[in-house]
Formats: structure tokens, sequence, C-alpha cells
């Protein structure tokens, strides 16, 4: 051990320390700078402001600068097409040359779409709807009817719509929706002969509604007896009635009239 110590005094031992330290600070100044190097430390630029600029121009200012590009695609019916609509990273980013900047256009031509099935929703419905299609409602108008804010018709460029048809994405669809009064006052049915099903059936043509059902005697086959009389009855006093009304009949197996 007393060896040992002895050593580490002499001439020798530090001559060979010395060179063992110098060799590990060139090792990591080499290291250091190498790095540096490589990875450009602090140098770099700004992405400069596309959006809103034509593809082609983007594309030689990006190029200019030594940046790459890739090109994704959306479709905006308000804005021309050919335009970066979008940029990721945005403008003022300090990035490294050589980087890649992810540009959105505004396609040159609208994607078709199947047009959704809206008939019958509420107004409210069907603009969701639309919106998540890509649609737009355009005109509304009113008809009369008794549902309200119900859509009873769709329209694009003046003709009528139907579900399933094609149409380029961003179309603005015009909504006819019922007004909620309907005619208000419609045409009194007559359901003298019928049977109670028939009578039901012509009566929601109508918009009316079936009233108390009494009978005329004993019924015995309630599928085959017919109305014999209804109040109100069609003359010439009552020929309309409000929508909603209810129509009070008197059924029978024997036919009378």
């Amino acid at each position: 051990m007393g060896n040992f110590f002895q050593y580490l005094g002499t001439k020798s031992f530090r001559n060979t320390f010395l060179s063992i330290l110098g060799v590990g600070v060139v090792l990591l100044i080499i290291a250091f700078f190498s790095l540096r190097y490589y990875t450009k430390h602090g140098e770099g630029l700004n992405v400069p402001q596309v959006k809103g600029q034509s593809i082609i121009q983007a594309i030689n200012q990006l190029e200019e600068m030594g940046l790459r590009y890739e090109i994704d695609s959306v479709y905006i019916m308000d804005k021309p097409p050919g335009i970066v609509t979008d940029q990721e990273p945005s403008a003022g980013t300090f990035v490294k040359e050589n980087r890649t900047i992810y540009l959105t256009i505004n396609a040159t031509q609208a994607p078709s779409i199947k047009f959704p099935d809206i008939e019958f929703k509420t107004l409210r419905e069907a603009r969701a709807i639309l919106e998540s299609y890509r649609l737009k409602v355009g005109d509304t108008t009113y008809k009369p009817d008794v549902s309200r804010d119900v859509v009873l018709e769709t329209m694009f460029g003046g003709q009528k719509i139907m579900r399933g048809e094609s149409l380029p994405s961003g179309s603005r669809i015009d909504l006819i929706l019922g007004d909620g009064r309907g005619n208000e006052d419609i045409e009194l049915p007559n359901l003298i002969g019928l049977t109670i099903d028939e009578a039901k059936f012509a009566l929601k043509g109508s918009m009316l509604m079936m009233g108390t059902i009494n009978s005329d005697g004993l019924i015995t086959d309630s599928a085959n007896a017919v109305i014999v009389s209804q109040f109100p009855l069609p003359a010439d006093s009552v020929i309309k009635v409000k929508i909603g009304s209810q129509i009070q009949v008197t059924i029978s197996n024997k036919r009378s009239f």
C-alpha cells in the first residue's frame, strides 16, 4: 500500500494523469462542437405567413426558405379555389430548415354528397342534420299546415330535392315549413254509408277527428256496421269546420239509406 502512495507522488503518474485528462477534454470539445454542427444549434427560421395566398405562391415561398410542405384540401363554398385556408405550424413559429409545413387548401370542385332525409323534421333538427352533412339552410318559407316549423318540402336551385340525390357540399337548401295553422277551415266530409275504419281514414285526410260513436240498435257486426248519421252533417248551413274538429257519428247494422 505504501508503494502505491509513493507512486502517486511520482512525475510519471502526474504525466499519465495529465495526458488522460487532456485527451478527455479534447474528446468533450469535439463531441460538443460536432453535436452543435449536426443539430445546427441556434440556427433556424420563422415560418412565413402563407395562409390566404394561392397554393403556387405558398409553395414558392416555402421552397425558397428551404422548407418542405404537404397539402390537404377541404371545400369552402364562400372562398376562392386554390387558396391556402390553414397552415401548421402557424406563421412566426421558429423551426429548423427542411421542416415540413402542412397546408390546407380550398378544393377547386365541391365533393358530392347524398342528400339526407329531413322531411317532417323540425327546423332545428333539419338545420343540425344539414350542417353535419356540410350543407346550409337557405330560404325558409311557410305554407298552411297543422304542423308548426316542420319541414314539408326541400328545394335546391328551385327544384324539389329528394333523399339520396347527389349535390355539391356546401349547397344551400331552401325549406318549406308548416305554419301551424293549416287552412283553419276545411270542408266537412260526408261519412254516411262508411264503416268506422273508412270514416276514420277520411277524417284523417281532412285533419278532423272522430268524436263520439253512438249505435242505432244492437251492433252484431262492428266491422260491417255503417254510419247512418253524423253531427255536424254537411248542409247548406254547415259546409266547413275548423281543423281538428270532432265529428260524432251513429252506426248501425241496418242500412237505412
